[in-house]
Protein backbone atom coordinates (compact mmCIF):
# COMPACT_ATOMS: atom_id res chain seq x y z
CA UNK A 1 0.00 0.00 0.00
CA UNK A 2 1.31 3.47 -0.88
CA UNK A 3 0.27 7.03 -0.02
CA UNK A 4 -1.48 7.10 -3.41
CA UNK A 5 -3.52 4.01 -2.60
CA UNK A 6 -7.16 4.52 -3.71
CA UNK A 7 -8.26 3.72 -0.17
CA UNK A 8 -6.86 7.09 0.86
CA UNK A 9 -7.77 9.73 -1.75
CA UNK A 10 -6.42 13.22 -1.17
CA UNK A 11 -9.62 14.92 -0.01
CA UNK A 12 -8.04 17.69 2.03
CA UNK A 13 -8.62 15.70 5.23
CA UNK A 14 -5.00 15.39 6.29
CA UNK A 15 -5.64 12.53 8.73
CA UNK A 16 -5.99 10.04 5.88
CA UNK A 17 -2.24 9.65 5.11
CA UNK A 18 -1.62 8.97 8.80
CA UNK A 19 -4.08 6.09 8.71
CA UNK A 20 -2.42 4.86 5.51
CA UNK A 21 0.85 4.66 7.44
CA UNK A 22 -0.85 2.62 10.16
CA UNK A 23 -2.20 0.26 7.52
CA UNK A 24 1.25 -0.21 5.94
CA UNK A 25 3.20 -0.83 9.15
CA UNK A 26 0.80 -2.15 11.81
CA UNK A 27 3.62 -3.58 13.93
CA UNK A 28 4.91 -0.04 14.53
CA UNK A 29 1.68 1.51 15.78
CA UNK A 30 -0.77 1.44 18.68
CA UNK A 31 -4.24 2.84 17.98
CA UNK A 32 -6.26 4.75 20.61
CA UNK A 33 -9.87 5.59 19.77
CA UNK A 34 -12.45 7.76 21.46
CA UNK A 35 -16.04 6.54 21.01
CA UNK A 36 -18.73 9.26 20.99
CA UNK A 37 -18.19 11.74 18.18
CA UNK A 38 -15.24 9.72 16.87
CA UNK A 39 -16.24 6.12 16.16
CA UNK A 40 -19.92 6.95 16.59
CA UNK A 41 -21.99 9.93 15.50
CA UNK A 42 -23.11 12.15 18.36
CA UNK A 43 -26.76 11.97 19.40
CA UNK A 44 -29.09 14.16 21.43
CA UNK A 45 -28.60 11.89 24.46
CA UNK A 46 -25.84 9.40 25.42
CA UNK A 47 -28.33 6.54 25.08
CA UNK A 48 -29.38 7.73 21.63
CA UNK A 49 -26.18 6.80 19.82
CA UNK A 50 -26.31 4.17 17.07
CA UNK A 51 -23.59 1.55 16.57
CA UNK A 52 -23.28 0.57 12.88
CA UNK A 53 -23.78 -3.21 12.69
CA UNK A 54 -20.37 -3.98 11.17
CA UNK A 55 -18.32 -1.75 13.48
CA UNK A 56 -17.68 -4.23 16.34
CA UNK A 57 -16.29 -6.80 13.89
CA UNK A 58 -14.25 -4.11 12.13
CA UNK A 59 -12.62 -3.17 15.43
CA UNK A 60 -11.92 -6.83 16.17
CA UNK A 61 -10.28 -7.25 12.76
CA UNK A 62 -8.18 -4.13 13.36
CA UNK A 63 -7.14 -5.49 16.73
CA UNK A 64 -5.80 -8.61 15.02
CA UNK A 65 -4.12 -6.46 12.34
CA UNK A 66 -2.34 -4.46 15.06
CA UNK A 67 -1.34 -7.49 17.11
CA UNK A 68 -3.72 -6.49 19.88
CA UNK A 69 -2.50 -2.88 20.14
CA UNK A 70 -5.89 -1.16 19.93
CA UNK A 71 -7.60 0.49 22.89
CA UNK A 72 -10.77 2.51 23.38
CA UNK A 73 -10.37 5.68 25.46
CA UNK A 74 -13.75 7.11 26.41
CA UNK A 75 -15.74 9.19 28.84
CA UNK A 76 -18.21 6.34 29.17
CA UNK A 77 -18.07 3.70 31.89
CA UNK A 78 -16.24 0.57 30.80
CA UNK A 79 -19.32 -1.60 31.37
CA UNK A 80 -21.49 0.63 29.19
CA UNK A 81 -18.88 0.87 26.45
CA UNK A 82 -18.56 -2.92 26.39
CA UNK A 83 -22.26 -3.24 25.59
CA UNK A 84 -21.84 -1.11 22.50
CA UNK A 85 -19.36 -3.50 20.88
CA UNK A 86 -20.63 -6.86 22.06
CA UNK A 87 -19.62 -9.65 21.63
CA UNK A 88 -16.09 -8.22 21.53
CA UNK A 89 -14.19 -6.73 24.46
CA UNK A 90 -11.24 -4.44 23.91
CA UNK A 91 -8.58 -2.89 26.14
CA UNK A 92 -10.28 0.26 27.35
CA UNK A 93 -9.93 3.34 29.54
CA UNK A 94 -13.31 4.52 30.83
CA UNK A 95 -14.40 7.74 32.55
CA UNK A 96 -11.55 9.58 30.78
CA UNK A 97 -9.03 7.21 32.36
CA UNK A 98 -10.46 6.90 35.87
CA UNK A 99 -10.98 3.18 35.22
CA UNK A 100 -8.93 1.02 32.88
CA UNK A 101 -8.81 -2.55 31.58
CA UNK A 102 -5.66 -3.80 29.94
CA UNK A 103 -5.18 -6.55 27.40
CA UNK A 104 -5.05 -9.12 30.21
CA UNK A 105 -8.67 -8.35 31.11
CA UNK A 106 -7.97 -6.96 34.59
CA UNK A 107 -10.11 -3.92 35.41
CA UNK A 108 -8.67 -1.16 37.59
CA UNK A 109 -11.79 0.50 39.08
CA UNK A 110 -12.31 4.18 39.83
CA UNK A 111 -12.38 5.59 43.36
CA UNK A 112 -15.81 6.67 44.72
CA UNK A 113 -15.67 8.91 47.81
CA UNK A 114 -18.74 8.86 50.13
CA UNK A 115 -19.59 12.50 49.34
CA UNK A 116 -20.31 11.47 45.77
CA UNK A 117 -23.56 9.79 46.80
CA UNK A 118 -25.06 13.03 48.17
CA UNK A 119 -23.94 14.93 45.08
CA UNK A 120 -25.45 12.23 42.86
CA UNK A 121 -28.79 12.64 44.58
CA UNK A 122 -28.76 16.42 44.11
CA UNK A 123 -27.75 16.29 40.46
CA UNK A 124 -30.41 13.66 39.76
CA UNK A 125 -32.98 16.32 40.73
CA UNK A 126 -31.51 18.92 38.37
CA UNK A 127 -33.66 18.05 35.31
CA UNK A 128 -36.80 18.92 37.29
CA UNK A 129 -35.54 22.50 37.75
CA UNK A 130 -33.80 22.71 34.37
CA UNK A 131 -36.11 21.18 31.72
CA UNK A 132 -34.19 19.64 28.86
CA UNK A 133 -31.07 19.04 30.94
CA UNK A 134 -30.06 15.37 31.21
CA UNK A 135 -28.34 13.85 34.23
CA UNK A 136 -25.86 11.05 33.49
CA UNK A 137 -24.70 8.82 36.32
CA UNK A 138 -21.36 7.24 35.42
CA UNK A 139 -20.79 5.75 38.84
CA UNK A 140 -17.47 7.37 39.66
CA UNK A 141 -18.26 10.48 37.60
CA UNK A 142 -21.41 12.57 37.21
CA UNK A 143 -22.47 14.74 34.28
CA UNK A 144 -25.16 17.19 33.22
CA UNK A 145 -25.88 17.44 29.48
CA UNK A 146 -27.53 20.57 28.12
CA UNK A 147 -27.58 19.82 24.38
CA UNK A 148 -31.40 19.99 24.43
CA UNK A 149 -31.45 23.10 26.66
CA UNK A 150 -28.50 25.23 25.57
CA UNK A 151 -29.86 28.31 27.30
CA UNK A 152 -29.19 26.64 30.65
CA UNK A 153 -25.41 26.47 30.12
CA UNK A 154 -24.53 29.05 32.78
CA UNK A 155 -26.93 27.56 35.34
CA UNK A 156 -25.57 24.08 34.71
CA UNK A 157 -22.00 25.35 35.11
CA UNK A 158 -22.87 27.12 38.38
CA UNK A 159 -24.56 24.01 39.77
CA UNK A 160 -21.56 21.87 38.91
CA UNK A 161 -19.17 24.41 40.45
CA UNK A 162 -21.16 24.07 43.67
CA UNK A 163 -20.69 20.29 43.61
CA UNK A 164 -16.98 20.65 42.94
CA UNK A 165 -16.66 22.81 46.06
CA UNK A 166 -18.55 20.18 48.08
CA UNK A 167 -16.45 17.19 47.06
CA UNK A 168 -13.08 18.83 47.77
CA UNK A 169 -9.58 18.16 46.51
CA UNK A 170 -8.78 15.57 43.91
CA UNK A 171 -11.76 16.36 41.67
CA UNK A 172 -12.35 18.68 38.73
CA UNK A 173 -14.96 19.79 36.23
CA UNK A 174 -14.56 18.79 32.62
CA UNK A 175 -16.40 20.92 30.05
CA UNK A 176 -17.15 18.99 26.86
CA UNK A 177 -19.63 19.32 24.00
CA UNK A 178 -22.80 20.58 25.75
CA UNK A 179 -21.86 18.73 28.94
CA UNK A 180 -20.17 19.43 32.27
CA UNK A 181 -18.76 16.46 34.14
CA UNK A 182 -17.49 16.08 37.72
CA UNK A 183 -14.62 13.59 37.67
CA UNK A 184 -11.41 12.55 39.44
CA UNK A 185 -8.72 15.14 38.66
CA UNK A 186 -5.71 12.85 38.65
CA UNK A 187 -6.95 10.95 35.61
CA UNK A 188 -7.22 11.99 31.99
CA UNK A 189 -6.98 10.40 28.57
CA UNK A 190 -3.34 11.36 28.18
CA UNK A 191 -2.37 9.49 31.33
CA UNK A 192 -4.47 6.53 30.19
CA UNK A 193 -2.63 6.40 26.85
CA UNK A 194 0.73 6.49 28.64
CA UNK A 195 -0.35 3.67 30.96
CA UNK A 196 -1.27 1.46 28.01
CA UNK A 197 2.11 2.12 26.40
CA UNK A 198 3.81 0.79 29.53
CA UNK A 199 2.33 -2.66 28.93
CA UNK A 200 2.17 -5.27 26.20
CA UNK A 201 1.20 -5.34 23.39
CA UNK A 202 1.37 -1.52 23.26
CA UNK A 203 4.92 -1.10 24.59
CA UNK A 204 7.51 0.08 22.07
CA UNK A 205 4.96 1.28 19.53
CA UNK A 206 4.12 4.76 18.26
CA UNK A 207 0.69 5.94 19.45
CA UNK A 208 -1.98 7.19 17.04
CA UNK A 209 -4.74 8.90 19.02
CA UNK A 210 -8.10 9.79 17.44
CA UNK A 211 -10.80 11.86 19.15
CA UNK A 212 -13.20 14.74 18.60
CA UNK A 213 -13.59 16.83 21.74
CA UNK A 214 -11.67 18.99 24.21
CA UNK A 215 -11.69 15.92 26.46
CA UNK A 216 -9.36 14.26 23.92
CA UNK A 217 -6.76 17.04 23.86
CA UNK A 218 -4.69 15.45 26.66
CA UNK A 219 -4.58 12.23 24.61
CA UNK A 220 -3.43 14.12 21.50
CA UNK A 221 -0.69 15.91 23.44
CA UNK A 222 0.55 12.65 24.98
CA UNK A 223 0.62 10.85 21.63
CA UNK A 224 2.54 13.70 19.99
CA UNK A 225 5.05 13.91 22.86
CA UNK A 226 5.73 10.17 22.71
CA UNK A 227 6.74 10.21 19.05
CA UNK A 228 3.33 9.32 17.66
CA UNK A 229 0.61 11.39 16.08
CA UNK A 230 -3.01 12.44 16.48
CA UNK A 231 -6.19 13.10 14.52
CA UNK A 232 -9.21 15.15 15.56
CA UNK A 233 -12.61 14.63 13.98
CA UNK A 234 -13.25 18.31 13.35
CA UNK A 235 -12.99 21.09 10.76
CA UNK A 236 -9.36 21.65 9.71
CA UNK A 237 -9.33 25.20 11.12
CA UNK A 238 -10.32 24.17 14.65
CA UNK A 239 -7.84 24.95 17.43
CA UNK A 240 -6.42 21.64 18.63
CA UNK A 241 -3.23 19.85 19.65
CA UNK A 242 -4.01 17.16 17.07
CA UNK A 243 -1.64 17.12 14.13
CA UNK A 244 -4.31 16.26 11.56
CA UNK A 245 -8.06 16.14 11.06
CA UNK A 246 -10.80 14.06 9.50
CA UNK A 247 -14.21 15.53 8.68
CA UNK A 248 -16.64 13.05 10.23
CA UNK A 249 -16.96 9.82 12.22
CA UNK A 250 -18.43 8.27 9.10
CA UNK A 251 -15.22 8.91 7.15
CA UNK A 252 -13.15 7.41 9.97
CA UNK A 253 -15.35 4.32 10.01
CA UNK A 254 -15.00 3.96 6.24
CA UNK A 255 -11.21 4.07 6.42
CA UNK A 256 -11.02 1.66 9.35
CA UNK A 257 -13.27 -0.79 7.55
CA UNK A 258 -11.17 -0.51 4.40
CA UNK A 259 -8.02 -1.26 6.38
CA UNK A 260 -9.69 -4.24 8.07
CA UNK A 261 -10.97 -5.53 4.71
CA UNK A 262 -7.57 -5.17 3.08
CA UNK A 263 -5.99 -7.22 5.82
Amino acid sequence: MTDKDPLFPQTGAEGEPLLAALARAPHEWALFLDIDGTLLDLAETPDGIVVPPRLPDVLQALTRHLGGALALVTGRQVALADRLFTPHRFPIAGLHGAERRGSDGTLIPADRPPALDDIRAELARAPAALPGVLFEDKGAALALHYRQAQGTRDRVAALMEKQLARIGEGWELLHGKMVVELRPAAKDKGRALRAFLDSEPFAGRKPLAIGDDVTDEAMFAAANALGGTSIRIAPPDQDTAALATLPTPERLRQILEEIAHER
